[in-house]
């Protein structure tokens, strides 16, 4: 016979140690395994109404956790409220003090508190501090994406970019300090999409870098701001990706690039098929460039 469904309204809408709501008599053991309730890890459940994401499994994980452990990475960045860099597939990150162990189980990854670090309460957990989170994230993996990772926390508020490369400097020397380092260096916090970090690195490997972000103006007054510029020549570098929009945003499209031609700046747009192809690109930008200078010495 099926289990018939309790619902608390204490219990509603939370995650819950099982042996503690059965102690405390809100729930039987046989309540506790009705649809009701979804279990998580051992231990703990959670109201079925709940969607599953990383920062439920994150109170999951928060709920069983030794004392003095906290939240890092991926998990630390959810919970100070970052992008969504985090899904229910991702493991749930924890740090511990030097010397403490814990056995955690599957879908959790611990490490050590790297000397100097501490712990900050967020909310109900405790987890690295904001610009730690930042610098724990771009520790590892390749690092043009890393950046560009770097970008989008910064662009979205996680930490100020001057506090991640303060941060990173005074990482002790271990495994990945160094790309930590340089990732902090080479981000900007500017970009608006993952292709914008790739295509300024791109640039300015390619030693023509650009000014991100840069605002035209004409005697009318603002202009636009484009994704990237050479200010002194008029040339702007905007990326393109596939967007499908309303006729309105279609039309302020054009009347913007037909600003910006009427104030004498050539617009270049490159698209995921160009970074495809990053040397031919790159030879495009140099012979606008080299052109643009041709033109604007003859004025």
């Amino acid at each position: 016979m099926p289990i018939q469904p309790a619902r608390p309204a204490r219990l509603q809408g939370r995650v819950f140690r099982g042996s503690s709501v059965v102690r405390r008599g809100l729930l039987t053991p046989k309540q506790l395994r009705s649809s009701a309730w979804v279990r998580l890890r051992q231990d703990v459940y959670a109201d079925a109404s709940l969607p599953v994401t990383h920062r439920l499994l994150v109170s999951a994980v928060g709920l069983t956790a030794p004392p003095g452990a906290g939240f890092t990475g991926r998990s630390a960045a959810v919970l100070w409220g970052g992008p969504d860099v985090a899904g229910p597939d991702h493991p749930v990150e924890v740090v511990l003090p030097a010397g403490r162990r814990w056995n955690a189980g599957a879908g959790v990854r611990v490490r050590t508190l790297l000397p100097g670090q501490e712990l900050v309460r967020c909310g109900v957990w405790c987890c690295l501090p904001r610009a730690d989170t930042a610098v724990d994230l771009v520790r590892f993996g390749d690092p043009d994406e890393a950046v560009a990772l770097l970008d989008r926390l910064v662009g979205a508020g996680l930490a100020p970019l001057h506090d991640v490369r303060e941060t990173a400097a005074l990482l002790p020397t271990c495994r990945g300090s160094a790309q930590a380092r340089l990732v902090a260096r080479l981000a900007d916090g500017l970009a608006e999409s993952a292709q914008e970090t790739r295509l300024r690195l791109l640039l300015h490997r390619a030693g023509i870098p650009p000014v991100a972000q840069h605002r035209v103006f004409d005697d009318e007054g603002f202009v636009a701001r484009v994704d990237f510029a050479y200010p002194d020549l008029r040339l702007a570098v905007e990326y393109d990706g596939l967007w499908h929009g309303e006729r309105r945003a279609f039309l302020d499209d054009r009347r913007r690039l037909n600003r910006l031609n009427a104030a004498g700046w050539l617009v270049l747009h490159v698209t995921v098929d160009d970074l495809r192809r990053p040397e031919r690109l790159v030879a495009r930008i140099r012979a606008l460039l080299a052109r643009r200078s041709i033109e604007t010495s003859t004025r």
